[in-house]
């Protein structure tokens, strides 16, 4: 074969890649500009407002203040009791799904009766929309409601205005995410649990380990990445939660709850701060990022652990 020849292959080899790659940039595009115009847009008109002194009135004006916004968030304690707040909010309710949610898919993976009909059951918090879930926990924890009625009946309790009590606001937040988010994990670390071969936990019975043990060496390895990734996007979600906490306490009593979105709607659409709500939402976007890079890592590092296993 000579050059020539193989100079004249190399050309419509690279022609037919040029043509590849343009066929599938425009059957990304479709794609691509929603995406743009949706998340992009409104990402880069943030960070630009949050540079801004604009104020959420008729004609508003956008004067650049530089980093004013940032240095008045800062220094801010009512910014920083709301981050304190969600971080505590984000792994009380995360730890606390996980846990009950685990036991609640061990229970629904075993020989139960009526397994159908408990399933069903255990999935209704999940196909509630949030705001009648928080409307329903408020009259169970209001003064005259039936968790007051129950505990009232074992001289436990008196009126206690749960929602509005200082020490008992957060905890009884805390509760009702725990209760709505509980069916996502559970549904899908029962799905780890059913990929777990019966010949595993057979062989281990066997050798004469208990239950405890099976689930330590068998059922715990096999759930860990599972776990892992659900652990990392629950926390993420929690930390960024808004439409629940709202409805039942709107952040109060004196700021008890107020996660972080909260405080930055609260600042945006009832103090009109645009330019200064929008400087926490860039902070609240580089945070949630950086757990984003965590997880990602994590996953990585259980991908090499996977391969190297292999």
């Amino acid at each position: 074969m000579t050059t020539a020849t193989v100079t004249s292959r190399r050309r419509r080899v690279s022609g037919l890649e040029k043509s590849r790659r343009r066929e599938a940039a425009v059957l990304v595009l479709p794609s691509l500009i929603p995406i743009l115009v949706l998340s992009v847009a409104p990402l880069v008109m943030g960070i630009a407002l949050a540079f801004t002194d604009a104020r959420l009135v008729r004609r508003p004006k956008y004067e650049f203040v530089g980093v004013d916004n940032f240095i008045d968030l800062f220094s801010n304690a009512m910014f920083w009791q709301s981050f304190r707040i969600g971080m505590v909010w984000a792994v009380s309710v995360t730890l606390l799904q996980l846990l009950f949610a685990l036991g609640l898919a061990l229970l629904l993976n075993s020989d139960l009766k009526f397994q159908g009909l408990t399933r069903v059951l255990a999935l209704i918090p999940w196909a509630m929309p949030p705001v009648v879930v928080a409307i329903m926990w408020q009259m169970i924890y209001a003064p005259n409601g039936p968790l007051n009625g129950v505990l009232g009946a074992f001289g436990l309790s008196g009126e206690t205005n749960w929602l509005a009590n200082f020490s008992t606001a957060l905890p009884a937040v805390v509760l009702v995410g725990v209760w709505v988010g509980m069916p996502q994990t559970t549904v899908t670390l029962l799905a780890g649990l059913q990929q777990i071969p019966d010949e595993l936990n057979e062989a281990a019975s066997v050798d004469g380990a208990n239950a405890w043990q099976r689930f330590r060496s068998v059922t715990w390895p096999s759930l860990r990445p599972i776990v892992t990734s659900i652990t990392s996007l629950n926390f993420i979600w929690n930390f960024n939660s808004f439409s629940l906490v709202y409805v039942l306490t709107e952040g109060g009593p004196g700021g008890k709850t107020m996660l972080p979105m909260l405080f930055t709607y609260l600042e945006a659409f009832k103090n009109r701060n645009i330019g200064y709500a929008a400087a926490m939402g860039v902070v609240l976007v580089v945070v949630v990022v950086a757990l984003l890079a965590v997880y990602l890592w994590a996953q990585f590092r259980q991908d090499d652990d996977g391969r190297k296993v292999k």
